[in-house]
């Protein structure tokens, strides 16, 4: 969903993702066995330009939709969504002004 790849294979419970561009920031997952008791401790935000069409993508990526209809705040938008193992994450559309020019 993020667009990054990954390298070779998983080594143990780790498994590194890299931009599929080159530069940025690089991310290290870890596969626990531990269940999952409630909130998650890392909560990820994906900021898109079009809710609908991202939302779509996530969906079909094998996301589950927590969210009946979106919420929202201060001019942002979002659906909280879940990933195929529970954990929730959200797809955010933030007012134009918060887009870099």
């Amino acid at each position: 969903m993020l667009g990054y790849r990954s390298e070779g294979t998983a080594v143990g419970q780790y498994l590194g993702l890299f931009p599929n561009d080159g530069p940025g920031i690089q991310l290290l997952l870890q596969r626990v066995d531990d269940p999952k008791p409630v909130k998650n401790r890392l909560h990820l935000d994906l900021r898109t330009r079009d809710l609908d069409s991202e939302i779509t993508r996530v969906l079909a990526a094998g996301a589950r939709m927590l969210t009946d209809e979106p919420m929202t705040e201060w001019g942002f938008t979002w659906h909280v969504l879940a990933d195929p193992d529970g954990n929730e994450f959200c797809v955010v559309q933030p007012p134009e002004s918060h887009w870099a020019a």
